[in-house]
């Protein structure tokens, strides 16, 4: 059973879903955001399970308590389990009781700018205010000195409350030049806990990734194991079930936990993709109460895999968006290569959501084939009708520093400057 607003009446996940149902109209705090129109949505199919899928409310508590009250499962971590790790002021005091490694930041929640000011300055200078039930680069601004924190803590909450119906805020200290490593994990409600490898997500753009890749080249089998090993103690520690995302940020051979996601991530496809693991199938068999199919001596990394997030939006424009129909549509495919998309010849791109059209997924026996791989399959994508970022995103495989490997995430910022 497919929910969709007014706007998203002919989307391709409508189309095929066997029965699909209208939760409200175009703005998603009317629609997507609406939990008491999706959980009458699945009262009224019979439906006894939602997928809350990647955004919107999937690391919600309130919804997540909602299901709980109404018998619907939840796929994901029950609501007490969001609470705590869902919100990322919560996460970090879980983790450091847990001797897990934390950037120094707020121990509690932080709801105005006065008294963000006093923590940051307790902090040190630079600063980023993230939203507490942020995700997705939204509800996150630097701040270098007091004179811009008052500027960035508002302008951070007020994102966060149109983007997560939520406005508390938390601080920590800004490590400038780390990569982002996160690693996925798969828990189930037997208490046996295993991780899958890592995703490097150093490509990045306003704290919105554009380029994921599995392994990473940065990590020796050492800090691999370290930081696999914590990623696992971390979620133990939280008494945490179903699929979910350690993220930390890794400054040389030191790593900091930043946040977890306590919900699938947008590429998942690259950890699937090396693993040979169905991360989603694995989702539903734990909301089912089944026991993990593997362990942790079963997950073999199996060559490399890279994600290119295919958007509607203007590289030269500042990536503005670029709403409208799609006139003409070609994405590639053969071996080694996979397309995660909903749109289609003639589809109208809406511009109330993400401007997310596909993900590309390239897989290769090591890194230089891959991307080689992802070169030439970005050379057939064809797109009419609308603006997208892929003629960008094949300069980024092209670039000499990308390709080496040695680069952060500040790499986008550099790459910018250079063209």
């Amino acid at each position: 059973v497919a929910v969709h607003s007014e706007a998203d009446a002919n989307a391709m996940h409508v189309r095929l879903a066997d029965e699909a149902v209208c939760i409200g109209p175009a703005r998603s705090t009317d629609s997507y955001l609406n939990k008491a129109a999706i959980i009458s949505a699945a009262l009224i199919s019979g439906a006894d399970a939602i997928h809350p899928g990647f955004g919107f409310l999937s690391e919600n508590t309130k919804f997540a308590e909602l299901c709980e009250k109404c018998n619907i499962i939840f796929i994901g971590p029950d609501s007490k389990v969001i609470s705590r790790l869902g919100n990322k002021s919560e996460a970090r005091n879980t983790m450091a009781n847990a001797g897990v490694p934390i950037i120094p930041g707020s121990r509690e929640a932080i709801y105005d700018a006065a008294k963000g000011k006093e923590v940051a300055r307790e902090i040190g200078y630079p600063v980023i205010v993230k939203a507490a039930l942020g995700g997705g680069g939204k509800g996150m601004r630097v701040a270098y000195d007091p004179e811009e924190f008052e500027q960035a803590f508002n302008a951070a909450k007020k994102e966060s409350e149109a983007a997560f119906d939520d406005g508390t805020m938390y601080i920590e200290h800004f490590v400038e030049n780390p990569r982002h490593i996160e690693f996925q994990i798969l828990a189930d409600k037997f208490g046996n806990v295993i991780h899958l490898g890592e995703r490097d997500c150093s490509i990045q753009r306003n704290h919105q990734k554009m380029i994921e890749e599995s392994p990473s080249v940065i990590l020796s089998d050492e800090l691999r194991k370290k930081m696999g090993d914590t990623a696992v103690r971390a979620a133990k520690a939280a008494k945490y079930e179903n699929a979910g995302t350690i993220e930390f940020l890794l400054d040389k051979d030191k790593f900091y936990f930043m946040e977890m996601n306590t919900r699938i991530q947008v590429e998942h496809p690259v950890t699937e993709t090396v693993t040979g693991i169905d991360l989603i199938k694995e989702q539903i068999k734990i909301a089912d109460g089944q026991p993990l199919s593997y362990k942790q001596k079963d997950i073999k990394i199996n060559g490399h895999a890279i994600e290119c997030r295919i958007n509607a939006e203007n590289p030269l424009l500042n990536f503005r968006p670029s709403p409208g129909v799609i006139t003409d549509l070609y994405l590639p495919g053969g071996n080694g290569v996979r397309i995660d998309s909903a749109v289609y010849n003639g589809y109208e791109v809406t511009p109330y959501y993400d401007s997310m059209l596909a993900k590309l997924i390239v897989h290769g026996e090591n890194r230089e084939e891959a991307i080689k791989k992802m070169i030439s399959a970005l050379g057939e994508v064809i797109v009419e009708g609308i603006d997208t970022n892929v003629d960008y995103l094949y300069s980024i495989l092209n670039d000499s520093v990308f390709q080496s490997g040695h680069f952060d995430v500040n790499f986008i910022e550099n790459f910018n400057k250079k063209k």
